[in-house]
């Protein structure tokens, strides 16, 4: 978006769609935040409808909201300072731990697995 009519057409769209709370719009990042209950297919259908035919979903999350924010991907050049790409997540494997707990039982304490 480059100048303030850009900004109220597409303010303007989105704020008439039904279940639609809050519409933020920041023009140097070009993004529009949508809050409420809304389908994002139908904010993105009217959005594209201004004439903003490149509109897409937002790529990005703050970095703090991510699990693991090194994971391969994550990081891009284009992202704003304090994002990353939203990818798969490589989260620690959990079950590892339980088996680590098995190997010794207080109930058998000749049992050991690891021998």
């Amino acid at each position: 978006m480059d100048c303030d009519g850009c900004e109220r057409r597409v303010r303007n769209a989105v704020t008439s769609l039904k279940g639609v709370k809050c519409v933020e719009v920041n023009r140097q990042q070009s993004r529009v935040m949508v809050s409420g209950y809304v389908d994002p297919n139908k904010v993105l259908k009217r959005v594209r409808s201004t004439g903003k035919v490149r509109a897409q979903f937002w790529p990005y999350v703050e970095q703090h909201l991510v699990y693991y924010p090194y994971a391969p991907g994550a990081y891009d050049r284009r992202a704003p300072s304090g994002y990353v790409r939203n990818v798969l997540q490589a989260f620690p494997a959990s079950s590892s731990e339980d088996n680590f707990v098995s190997f010794f039982s207080d109930d058998n304490v000749n049992a050991c697995s690891i021998m």
